[in-house]
């Protein structure tokens, strides 16, 4: 499975539509994920989602703060979730095939970021 994939020219539906002069590709990079990867992800976001809307609806309900604390308490436990099944699929995909290629950079952006993780 590759990991990040250069889009052909033109062709990201992510990125702006006119790439940088002398560009070879759209200049993102992309991860291939399977439909179980999409599938988690997605319904923890959608979790995530509907978390949110309900804190809105509180505070233009004016519900007590504390009630909307532990909601927001709740939501930042689930993003937490998405981010720890975020990080376990990276490690065991993008990492562990750039380590198995013989590469590090992958193990040393993961690093990177971890620190703005915690």
């Amino acid at each position: 499975m590759s990991d990040v994939n250069k889009i052909p020219e033109g062709s990201c539906p992510h990125c702006s539509p006119a790439p940088a002069e002398g560009s070879t590709g759209c200049g993102c990079r992309h991860k291939q994920r399977t439909e179980e990867e999409y599938k988690h992800l997605i319904t923890r976001l959608n979790r995530i989602e509907g978390q949110i809307r309900g804190i809105r609806s509180m505070v233009e309900k004016d519900v007590y703060c504390t009630d909307i604390l532990v909601q927001a308490a709740a939501a930042r436990s689930a993003l937490n979730g998405f981010t720890r099944e975020l990080i376990d699929q990276h490690l065991s995909t993008c990492v562990a095939e750039d380590l198995k290629n013989g590469g590090e950079e992958k193990l040393q952006e993961f690093l990177w970021i971890l620190n703005k993780l915690v």
